[in-house]
């Protein structure tokens, strides 16, 4: 008879985006008549891109432009321009700085005190250019620098970190309460929460009254939370886990939650691939860091590098390639998938016959580890 081992432990197997596939429909539609829009409370995007909250990928003007392209930039309150009246000096010197002396300089830049007149000085900035004003803050300022926010005109509030749970436990202080932000904030203004990966911290989220839950733990670009603390889930299961947590709710309350996979995602195939695994709209960084009018001049940093204690993240050089309407909509002429994002969704959605992104979420996906590589040879050899 075979012996039973004990086990300690379980294993789940987890995918991430170069692992699976996505399932062409039986019927196919022209990509032109796709609807692509996202909403979240009040607000309506024509396109389902949110810009990340680092100080490499949003300043103002950044916002008020993506915000013209149909999406919706993050503008983060505790980056630099919340910090200093003249920002671009300081984004000159992260840019300027060596190597080995970048960590240093980004946790002394970070160290200096957040100002509240500056908060709203940037809120109006977006405002007065038209643009939708999103913010983001981590759950310790959240109380503080959100009022100011919604008080300036802001129309979304996002609060962020490297994990975010309903419920957190500490001697040293309270934590943050989102039913208690929510009733403090005007209900025509939208609250993002994240980052989770399970479903049982996001249908706990999704039941303290905000509108949109963040996914993803460790996968971006210039983030190293991976390799410093072990902690993540790649992201498609990620995605998936939290989807299903949204559906719970839904059909729990019939009130619908959005979910914006943030992070991991190079190219149009994953952002299809995030879509299908149950994404409502994606968040970008990297991607749109390599754009002309990003404020990172062709570099890319994670918003946890400056840690003083336990840095997180990395500079990368990320290079400046393209306009930011060639990185969304086109016309492009490389052929690695990082330009006309829009383009490639709707083409995505077109050949799975899906209307509309809730259709798109219903499309099926196989595991497919070879997907990248199956008769590539020639590409792989760089024979391109």
């Amino acid at each position: 008879m075979a012996r039973i081992e004990p086990q300690f432990k379980q294993f789940q197997r987890a995918y991430g985006f170069d692992e699976v596939a996505i399932v062409p429909g039986d019927v196919t539609l022209n990509p032109d008549q796709t609807n692509i829009y996202f909403q979240l409370g009040p607000q309506t995007f024509t396109i389902p891109i949110l810009a990340a909250a680092m100080d490499a990928v949003v300043d103002p003007a950044f916002a008020v432009l993506f915000s013209q392209m149909g999406g919706l930039a993050v503008l983060n309150l505790e980056g630099v321009h919340a910090r200093y009246e003249h920002p671009d000096e300081v984004l000159q010197k992260i840019v300027e700085a060596s190597p080995a002396a970048v960590t240093g300089l980004l946790q002394k830049v970070y160290s200096e005190p957040i100002k509240e007149p500056l908060v709203a000085e940037r809120v109006q900035q977006v405002k007065s250019g038209g643009g939708v004003c999103a913010v983001a803050m981590t759950p310790t300022n959240t109380k503080r620098l959100s009022a100011v926010a919604a008080e300036a005109g802001a129309d979304v509030v996002v609060v962020q970190s490297t994990v975010t749970t309903a419920r957190h436990i500490s001697k040293s202080y309270k934590g943050l309460v989102f039913s208690e932000v929510r009733q403090a904030l005007p209900l025509n203004i939208p609250i993002m929460v994240g980052n989770c990966v399970t479903y049982q911290a996001t249908l706990e989220l999704m039941r303290t009254g905000i509108d949109a839950v963040l996914v993803g733990v460790g996968p971006g670009a210039a983030c190293t939370t991976r390799e410093v603390l072990g902690v993540g889930v790649p992201q498609v299961t990620a995605t998936v886990d939290c989807a299903a947590a949204r559906e719970q709710y839904f059909k729990e309350t019939g009130r619908y939650v959005s979910l914006v996979t943030d992070g991991g995602i190079r190219n149009g195939g994953d952002l299809c691939k995030a879509i299908v695994s149950g994404a409502d709209a994606v968040m970008l960084g990297s991607i749109l860091a390599r754009a002309k009018e990003a404020p990172g001049r062709g570099y890319h940093w994670g918003m946890a590098n400056p840690h003083p204690a336990l840095p997180r993240g990395t500079r990368i050089k990320v290079g400046t390639v393209a306009s930011l309407q060639q990185v969304l909509f086109g016309p492009t002429s490389v052929t690695d998938g990082t330009q006309n994002l829009v383009g490639a969704l709707r083409a995505a959605m077109g050949m799975c016959g899906a209307f509309t992104l809730r259709d798109m979420q219903k499309v099926q996906m196989v595991i497919a580890p070879s997907i990248k590589t199956e008769g590539k040879s020639y590409q792989m050899a760089g024979a391109v």
